[in-house]
């Protein structure tokens, strides 16, 4: 059976996933946008259904957080003169609000948006292995550079530092002896 064609596009939710209060979200513009309701309807359906919402998969931006959000993303300029303020969506939240709005465009748009955030969990996860491992690799050099002073002091030793003999010297000097 062919693959179906993809409604929206991975990469383009990964984009607006944003990082709040330490947790990974989606803006509830941008998510009514990506399950095709208007923002308002989806807030509705949050407010109709505030059970299926704990803290953890919904929370509402502070005014401070909405204008860093405004100004860091050019495509929720138009949140700047709303005078409402956006909902943050983590993944469980994003996913249970396909739920509520139960249209079919949010069911199959639902599983784009969980694959964007497991792809950005696999991205930090590369992150971090490759963090260790650079930091591995600075232990080894610091470990060598520290071999390779101790091998140089070595030769030095064993060719002798001492004092160069006096001779002719050889050019032109403006001391004098």
């Amino acid at each position: 059976m062919p693959e179906k064609k993809e409604i929206i596009h991975v990469g383009t939710i990964e984009h607006r996933i944003l990082l709040v209060r330490g947790e990974k979200v989606i803006i509830d513009a941008d998510l009514a946008e990506f399950y095709g309701v208007t923002t308002k309807r989806l807030n509705e359906q949050v407010k109709r259904n505030r059970s299926r919402f704990p803290g953890d998969f919904v929370f509402q931006l502070t005014a401070e957080e909405k204008a860093e959000v405004v100004a860091k993303c050019d495509h929720l300029a138009k949140l700047k003169y709303s005078n409402a303020l956006p909902q943050a969506f983590t993944e469980h939240g994003a996913l249970m609000a396909a739920g509520v709005l139960n249209t079919s465009r949010a069911v199959e748009v639902s599983v784009f948006v969980v694959r964007a955030f497991i792809r950005l969990r696999e991205a930090i996860a590369q992150n971090r292995e490759f963090s260790r491992k650079l930091a591995q690799l600075e232990r080894k050099l610091v470990e060598h550079d520290g071999q390779l002073l101790s091998l140089v002091r070595a030769i030095r030793e064993f060719m002798g530092t001492g004092p160069v003999p006096e001779g002719r010297r050889i050019g032109f000097g403006n001391e004098e002896r």
